[in-house]
């Protein structure tokens, strides 16, 4: 009879010897599943085509699926499992009564597989060696993840708050991640407010240091990274 527990050790071995090889890699892959999430699926999915809803789903499992192997850790692995089980609910919930649980079911677990993921990546993207290409990849990956973190965070105050941001309703449809997505970028790049804006103080609050992030984070961190990275390969020339 084999022995489970040398089993899992190997199991785990692997997974390591993986994410060794190929972690630098997962930072590029990682960051053209999400642009195409958001940026693809999301404005189709407002469109209305529900195709896009499983597509969607699929992509998120993909996603979850990579920053397990690039963080082999217990804790991550439990927070999105929990995640998948909260879009799973969610989504039965819809079927059966759209309402705001399952809104905010979906916003939650999409919080917790943001903040997974920013924590990886900036482990990945900032740990001690040579900065290569995928770790600038893997920069902007994490400024994309911060986006997806505040949309969560906006649709909960939305759902607790109905005025908090007029000219965005927060409801239950297939247009509402377009419609946060499209918030939170705004007030992250500070490209200013036009048709929607925060008026409740906790809104406000998110806003603000959403908006401060987006102006340092770039000026700082990432033109660093930029500048190692060209440095690497001009030694290598």
């Amino acid at each position: 009879m084999p022995n489970d527990g040398a089993g899992m050790t190997r199991g785990w071995m692997n997974t390591g010897e993986l994410r060794e090889r190929w972690g630098d890699s997962l930072l590029t892959v990682l960051t053209i599943l999400l642009v195409v999430m958001i940026f693809v699926v999301a404005p189709l999915q407002a469109l209305g085509l529900f195709e896009f809803q499983i597509f969607e789903l699929l992509l998120a499992l993909v996603l979850v699926g990579g920053v397990f192997l690039m963080s082999g850790s217990a804790v991550a692995v439990v927070t999105m499992l929990v995640a998948l089980v909260m879009i799973v609910t969610g989504g039965i919930l819809r079927l059966r009564s759209p309402s705001i649980v399952d809104l905010n079911l979906f916003a939650g677990s999409w919080l917790l597989v943001g903040l997974t993921m920013a924590v990886t990546v900036a482990r990945a993207t900032f740990a001690p060696g040579r900065v290569t290409y995928h770790r600038v990849i893997g920069a902007v990956l994490l400024y994309l993840t911060v986006a997806v973190i505040f949309a969560a965070l906006y649709t909960f105050v939305g759902t607790l708050r109905p005025d908090a941001f007029p000219g965005m309703k927060v409801e239950d449809s297939p247009t509402l991640a377009s419609r946060v997505l499209y918030f939170s970028f705004a007030t992250l790049t500070t490209t200013g407010y036009g048709d929607v804006a925060p008026l409740h103080p906790i809104a406000r609050s998110l806003c603000n240091l959403e908006a401060i992030f987006g102006q340092l984070y770039p000026a700082t961190l990432l033109a660093r990274l930029v500048t190692l990275e060209i440095e690497h390969r001009n030694e290598e020339s």
